[in-house]
């Protein structure tokens, strides 16, 4: 049975795309490093129709669904996550969703996205270039 709405734990969960070596790596250091207590799951195993999400919507970002049904996409699902992190991580959730750092935050994890091909881990779906363009 898949994971749904109905299953999330009240610490959230964070959907994430597992094809992505980037977002795979991301997801155990947030795990292990920042000891994380929501749940992972990569989108594709999720119920996305419990949560009101799409293939398309959750394959452009990450989301973080609480039980209640609120969701937070991008730059702001990272802010959540944070919230539910080791207690020194929380003001950093905290601050990622004033205003002014919000705007930063979520044009952070918009040029992250749009580059993790580039970055250091990679998975062939993380290559976002077009077929053709010949950059490496």
């Amino acid at each position: 049975m898949r994971p749904s709405l109905d299953t999330v734990p009240g610490t959230g969960v964070f959907l994430y795309d597992r094809g992505c070596g980037f977002c795979r790596r991301s997801v155990v250091f947030a795990r292990d490093r920042l000891r994380v207590r929501s749940r992972f799951v990569a989108w594709q195993d999720f119920d996305l129709d419990s949560a009101g999400l799409t293939p398309e919507r959750t394959g452009a970002a990450a989301w973080f669904v609480h039980a209640d049904g609120r969701r937070f996409s991008g730059g702001d699902a990272v802010a959540e996550l944070l919230l539910h992190g080791r207690p020194l991580t929380r003001p950093l959730g905290r601050l990622a969703r004033l205003p002014l750092l919000r705007v930063l935050n979520r044009a952070a994890y918009r040029w992250v996205a749009a580059n993790r091909h580039r970055l250091p881990v990679r998975a062939a779906s993380c290559d976002l270039r077009p077929p053709g363009s010949g950059e490496r």
